[in-house]
C-alpha cells in the first residue's frame, strides 16, 4: 500500500523512506539507502493521475478528478526540487511529464485548475523540463533512458508551448528522437538493446511523440515515420502466435500511459498503429476499437477511426527474419487457430552497446508457442536491485533454451547491467518455407575456453508433420560438460514417459518432448537450490514451472538431437497429472540411453 495520505518518499514493499537529500548524491542502485528504486519511482510516474482523468471524462463525476489534484499536491509539498529519490533519475522526471500531460487535458474541464493550483503545476513543469534536459543521457547509459527523456521533454513543450524556453527544448528534443530511432534501432525495426520489453516501452514513446508532433503541426521526417511502422510489425509479428509478446532480454515492466484495459497489452497501440499507418496487418485487436483511440491527440482521438476495414483476415502464418537484429521466427498454420505453431529463435548481438545492459546469455536459444499458448519460454528477467542470485540466474545461459559449456556463461558477467566478454552470433543458413523452415546458426562465446568449443545449432520446423527437430553440434578436441536447457511455460504438465522421453498437457493440447539419449536429465521444479523450474511474468513476481536439464561429459565433437513432436487440440485428462511436485523438489530422472 502506498499509505493514507501517500508517501511519495517510501518503498511501500520494503516500506523503507528513502532519504531527502540532495538527488544526485542517493546511490539508487544500494537498496540499503534507497530501497529498490523501481517500487518508489513506479507511483511516482502518476499513471494513477491519468486513470483517474480518464474515470472523470467517462463518468462525468468530479470526485476522480478531485482525486488526481489531491494527489497532486500532496506530491508537490513532498517532493521539492532536487531532493529525494524522485529528483534522482531524469528517465523518471520525463514519465512523469508526460502523464502530467495527459492530466493536464484531462480533468481540464473540471474546473479544479484553479490559478494558484496551476502555477505550482507549471513551476514544476519548467523544473522538470530544466532538469531533464540538462541531464540527458551519455555514452554508453544513452539506451531507453535518452529515448524516454527526450519523449518527456517534447511532449511536454509541446503542450505547454507558452513557457519560457519551450521552443527551445522542443527543438533540441525533437533533434534527439528523430536521431535515436535510426540509432537505437536495427533497419529491420527491431530494438538494438534485444530486449521486447523494452522494445514495446519505446515504441510507445516514439508513437506518442510522433501523434503529438503530427497534431501540433511540427511533424518528424518519413524516416521516422517508417522505423516506427517496422518497429510495430515486428511487435505484430511476435503476437502473431497467440498471448503477449514472447519475453526475450530484461523486462521491469515499465510503460508510458494507461489508456486502456491493460498497459502492457500490445494490442490498443497496435490497432493505433494500423489506423495511422493504413496496415490491417498490424490489428490484432479483437473486438470494438481499443479506449486508446479516445485519448489521443488529433484525428485519432477517436475510436471511429478503426473501421472494420482494418480489421484483418484469417490467414496462414509466415516464416520471416529479422537478419539485423538476428531473430528468425518460424511458423506454419492458420491466425487464430489451434494449429498455428510459432517458434523465435535467437542468434542476434547479446544488447546494445558496450554495455550491454538489458541483454541475457541466450545465444542460439529459442521459444515455442503452439495452440495459441507458451510451450518453451524464456523465463523472464524477475528482478534488477534486490537480489543479486536471482538477478543473475535469470539472465544466465543455464535461464534459457541453449546449451552450457563447462558451467560457464555464454558471456561473461561484470555486474548486474555490465558484461566482459560477449558470445557473437551469426546465422548461417535460413530456408523457409510454407511450412516452417529451417535455421542454422553458431556462437563463439565459448571459444575463450583452454579448448575452444563452437557451438551451431539447427532448428527445422516440419509444419505438416507437425514437429520440431533442434540438431546441436559442438566443434571440440578435449574433454568438455555441456548441459542443454529446456525450460517450461508454468501452465505446462509434465510426464515421464521412458527414459528421456517427455509428455506435456498444455490445457489445450499435448507435446512431446524427446532429449538425446546421451544425456542424464534432471528435472527442476520450483527449486531454489540449485534454482531452476521458475518463470517471471513481472518484476518481483515469479511461479514455478518446470525445467529439463540435460547433462553429459564427452571428448571431442558431439551433436546432440531434440525433437518436439506437437499433437492436436484434444484433451489430455480431465484431472492432468503433475508428475512433479510444487515444494521445490528437485528430481532426478536417469537415462536409459548410451
Amino acid at each position: 500500500s502506498l499509505g493514507d495520505p501517500i508517501g511519495w518518499n517510501r518503498d511501500p514493499e520494503s516500506e523503507m523512506v528513502t532519504p531527502l537529500r540532495f538527488a544526485p548524491w542517493i546511490d539508487y542502485r544500494d537498496t540499503r539507502v534507497a530501497g529498490d528504486c523501481k517500487f518508489v519511482w513506479e507511483p511516482n510516474r502518476h499513471h494513477q493521475f491519468v486513470i483517474l482523468g480518464r474515470a472523470f471524462r467517462a463518468t462525468g463525476d468530479s470526485r476522480y478528478a478531485q482525486a488526481a489534484v489531491a494527489q497532486w499536491q500532496q506530491w508537490l509539498e513532498q517532493c521539492p526540487y532536487a531532493v529525494g529519490m524522485n529528483w534522482r533519475s531524469p528517465l523518471e522526471l520525463a514519465m512523469r511529464l508526460i502523464n502530467w500531460v495527459w492530466t493536464v487535458d484531462l480533468i481540464r474541464p473540471c474546473g479544479l485548475l484553479t490559478p494558484p493550483f496551476s502555477n505550482q503545476v507549471l513551476t514544476a513543469v519548467v523544473l522538470h523540463l530544466r532538469d531533464v534536459s540538462r541531464r540527458y543521457s551519455r555514452g554508453s547509459s544513452a539506451n531507453n533512458h535518452l529515448i524516454g527523456e527526450a519523449a518527456g521533454v517534447y511532449i511536454a513543450s509541446s503542450y505547454f508551448n507558452r513557457l519560457p524556453g519551450a521552443a527551445r527544448w522542443r527543438a533540441e528534443s525533437r533533434r534527439i528522437l528523430c536521431n535515436q530511432i535510426l540509432e537505437q534501432t536495427f533497419p529491420d525495426g527491431v530494438t538494438r538493446e534485444q530486449a521486447t520489453g523494452y522494445h514495446l516501452f519505446v515504441t510507445q514513446l516514439f508513437l506518442l511523440a510522433g501523434l503529438v508532433a503530427r497534431h501540433t503541426g511540427h511533424g518528424f521526417p518519413p524516416e521516422y515515420w517508417d522505423r516506427l511502422h517496422r518497429m510495430l510489425s515486428f511487435v505484430a509479428t511476435l503476437r502473431a502466435g497467440g498471448g503477449a509478446l514472447f519475453m526475450i532480454g530484461d523486462c521491469d515492466d515499465g510503460y508510458v500511459l494507461d489508456l486502456d484495459n491493460d498497459p502492457h497489452d500490445a494490442r490498443p497501440w497496435l490497432a493505433v498503429g494500423a489506423t495511422l499507418f493504413s496496415d490491417a496487418r498490424l490489428n490484432v485487436h479483437v473486438g470494438d476499437a481499443p479506449e486508446a483511440f479516445c485519448w489521443l491527440p488529433g484525428r485519432l482521438g477517436s475510436r471511429k477511426c478503426a473501421t472494420p476495414a482494418m480489421t484483418p483476415k484469417p490467414q496462414p502464418l509466415q516464416s520471416c527474419a529479422y537478419p539485423d537484429a538476428g531473430y528468425y521466427i518460424l511458423q506454419c498454420g492458420q491466425s487464430d487457430a489451434a494449429d498455428r505453431i510459432s517458434v523465435v529463435f535467437d542468434c542476434g548481438p547479446l544488447g546494445f552497446g558496450s554495455l550491454a545492459a538489458h541483454g541475457h546469455a541466450d545465444a542460439l536459444s529459442f521459444t515455442l508457442r503452439a495452440f495459441g499458448v507458451d510451450i518453451l519460454v524464456d523465463p523472464g528477467t524477475y528482478d534488477y536491485f534486490t537480489y543479486p542470485r536471482w538477478r543473475n540466474y535469470f539472465r544466465s545461459t543455464q535461464a534459457h533454451n541453449t546449451v552450457v559449456v563447462d558451467n560457464l556463461d555464454q558471456s561473461e558477467m561484470l555486474g548486474s547491467f555490465l558484461w566482459g566478454a560477449k558470445a557473437h552470433a551469426c546465422c548461417i543458413e535460413w530456408s523457409p518455407d510454407g511450412h516452417g523452415g529451417r535455421v542454422r546458426a553458431e556462437h563463439d562465446g565459448y571459444r575463450r575456453l583452454r579448448d575452444p568449443v563452437v557451438h551451431r545449432r539447427t532448428l527445422e520446423l516440419r509444419g505438416t508433420r507437425r514437429e520440431i527437430v533442434v540438431e546441436d553440434e559442438f566443434a571440440a578436441r578435449r574433454r568438455h560438460e555441456y548441459c542443454l536447457c529446456m525450460h517450461l511455460a508454468e501452465g505446462c504438465h509434465v510426464r515421464r514417459v521412458d527414459g528421456n522421453r517427455f509428455d506435456i498437457d498444455v490445457g489445450r493440447g499435448t507435446v512431446t518432448l524427446e532429449l538425446d539419449g546421451k544425456l542424464d536429465v534432471a528435472v527442476l521444479h520450483g527449486s531454489e537450490s540449485p534454482i531452476g523450474g521458475w518463470v517471471s511474468r513481472a518484476y518481483h513476481r515469479k511461479a514455478a514451472s518446470t525445467s529439463l536439464l540435460g547433462r553429459c561429459r564427452h571428448d571431442g565433437p558431439l551433436r546432440l538431437r531434440t525433437r518436439i513432436a506437437i499433437g492436436h487440440q484434444v484433451p489430455w485428462s480431465t484431472e492432468p497429472q503433475r508428475a512433479f511436485a510444487s515444494d521445490a523438489t528437485h528430481v532426478r530422472v536417469t537415462s536409459q540411453g548410451g
